[in-house]
């Protein structure tokens, strides 16, 4: 990095702020060679305060990003690099996770809830029964989603529903929606003293208010949901400046470039020609596809989702995509919940000390499973236990489960495109991870490629900031692009073990299915083995079967 200084090679940088699950992170990038100059990471936490929700604080949020531009301004003054030299900032977020706040004191009007949350199946069910046939896809050809819990019209309808705050506010005129791109764009470009309230059409796609072909609000959908447009942002394209940063060490840089994570990640890894896709490993697990200029709606369980439109007069560029609830969260809650290692290097660790899972499959259906099955009665679930199963065969299990959810993606996405991917290119913190890019590239039967740099979200919201109209310091021209190196996991078992283990892993999803037969945060009547959680009986099982001194992990 000092080397580049001295060289005198620094040319225009680009900052991205990349809002995540977890954590939020500032990065900056040299807009001539893509490479990371520094960064600074805050981790996030998250609240459970029922079984099924799970939420942040949107203030918390936003001061962890102020954080987090500090302290890397603060590193890159160090590094002798000057900050006037940041020409623009893109935004990575994560998507669905719904802020209502008020637009004149500034501050939200509940917790922000969670793209994973459960709470608004009820709220699903009741607006199935609206619904002839009760068809969850039925708005499928406008928004190219099911009307699951997952998008952010459901958690608006039910803050509307359920805390006065909110509907006081929406009755008065006072409150304003948004997914978390857009609870920081208005408050980085000045809040209540003339923040900028948008969002993108990578964001605005995923909360089933927004048409697909249009580009913009729907008033049927709108209306269908009960929510006011007045409280909703403006669309914009993904690369575009929509105001400046009002305070802090980079006041006065524009903010120039939006995309939901996922289509950040899709950009990042220069996916720009139809047929190319790739997989990101963080809290979920996501897999898009370019499919060019037209929304292709999928047969298989997948959603369409709007990739990027880089530039008001751009055309937009559309996705299939699969999306898993739980991939990195799994290890998080092996680490948090059951004590069986203390951090995800150690899940790693333990799972390689095995080999295997010794038989043991483990569904961490916890909200549900999404694609491709859309199931809200599934709940998780580890089944194969035997007495000689311990902690370190769970660990393994728990990463194989990641792979094979992939694996039920990736099917879905070769039936949809009709031409099987010969590779996967992969992105997000788990793929560190080379026990699990390694299960990836055995369960898939293809090879598994990781790029060098991993940080791939940030990087697609910075190409999108360096690229806007008025900033101009990076091109989005293929033949500009930096090759990327990448590291390359080949296949290392045969086809029919690969296929043995995914039959039993679809057999175990089966099983996992069913388990709740009503919404279970309302006091309605559920089973007993419905609404006690998972860990209660893994604990259970453990203690009986391996003994406790696996849990205190004295094994």
């Amino acid at each position: 990095m000092a080397a580049a200084v001295q060289r005198g090679t620094m040319g225009p940088l680009v900052g991205a702020i990349d809002q995540g699950t977890s954590s939020s992170r500032f990065l900056v990038f040299n807009a001539n060679t893509a490479e990371l100059l520094s960064h600074h990471q805050v981790e996030l936490k998250q609240k459970f305060p029922k079984e099924g929700w799970v939420e942040q604080d949107a203030k918390e949020i936003l001061q962890s990003v102020y954080e987090c531009v500090e302290k890397t301004c603060e590193k890159l003054k160090q590094l002798n690099i000057d900050i006037n030299n940041i020409k623009g900032i893109g935004i990575s977020n994560q998507r669905e996770t719904t802020v209502v706040w008020d637009k004149t004191t500034g501050e939200p009007l509940y917790d922000a809830i969670v793209w994973l949350d459960l709470r608004t199946q009820s709220t699903v069910d009741k607006l199935l029964k609206k619904i002839p046939g009760h068809d969850k896809s039925f708005f499928k050809g406008k928004t190219g989603l099911p009307l699951t819990t997952y998008f952010s019209a459901v958690k608006v309808r039910w803050l509307m529903d359920n805390v006065e705050e909110v509907r006081q506010a929406v009755k008065e005129e006072r409150a304003l929606f948004g997914t978390i791109d857009s609870w920081l764009i208005w408050s980085l470009t000045g809040g209540k003293d003339g923040g900028v309230h948008c969002t993108d059409v990578t964001n605005a796609c995923r909360t089933m208010l927004f048409n697909i072909h249009t580009l913009d609000w729907d008033a049927e959908l709108c209306k269908f949901f009960g929510v006011p447009k007045g409280i909703l942002p403006e669309v914009r394209s993904s690369s575009e400046i929509y105001g400046p940063m009002i305070a802090g060490a980079l006041s006065g840089v524009p903010i120039s470039g939006c995309l939901g994570d996922q289509s950040a990640a899709l950009v990042g890894q220069m996916c720009f020609k139809t047929g190319q896709a790739k997989n990101t490993y963080g809290t979920g697990c996501f897999l898009l596809c370019n499919t060019g200029h037209k929304p292709a709606l999928s047969e298989h369980g997948l959603l369409t989702t709007v990739a990027y439109k880089m530039g008001r007069d751009q055309p937009a560029c559309y996705a299939l995509e699969g999306s898993v609830a739980i991939a990195g969260a799994v290890v998080r809650w092996l680490r948090d919940n059951l004590g069986i290692a203390n951090s995800s290097k150690e899940v790693e660790m333990i799972a390689a000390e095995v080999g295997s899972s010794h038989g043991c499959y483990f569904v961490p259906a916890f909200s549900g499973l999404y694609a491709p099955y859309w199931e809200p009665t599934a709940r998780g679930i580890i089944c194969g236990l035997t007495q000689f199963t311990n902690k370190k065969h769970i660990a393994y299990a728990a990463l194989e489960a990641v792979c094979f959810q992939a694996r039920e993606i990736l099917d879905a996405m070769n039936k949809d495109c009709g031409i099987p991917l010969s590779q996967l290119q992969v992105d997000g913190g788990m793929t560190n991870n080379k026990i699990l890019m390694q299960l990836q590239a055995d369960i898939l039967c293809i090879p598994v490629v990781k790029p060098s740099m991993p940080e791939t979200s940030a990087l697609g919201a910075a190409m999108a900031a360096g690229a806007a109209e008025g900033v101009g310091v990076w091109s989005l021209n293929p033949d500009d692009l930096t090759a990327v190196t990448c590291e390359r996991f080949e296949p290392q078992i045969s086809s029919e073990e690969s296929e043995s283990r995914y039959a039993k892993w679809k057999k175990a999803v089966r099983k996992s299915m069913g388990w709740e037969t009503s919404e279970p945060h309302t006091g309605g009547e559920t089973s007993i083995f419905c609404s006690l959680p998972l860990g209660f009986f893994v604990m259970s099982s453990l203690l009986m079967l391996i003994g406790a001194k696996y849990i205190s992990g004295k094994a």
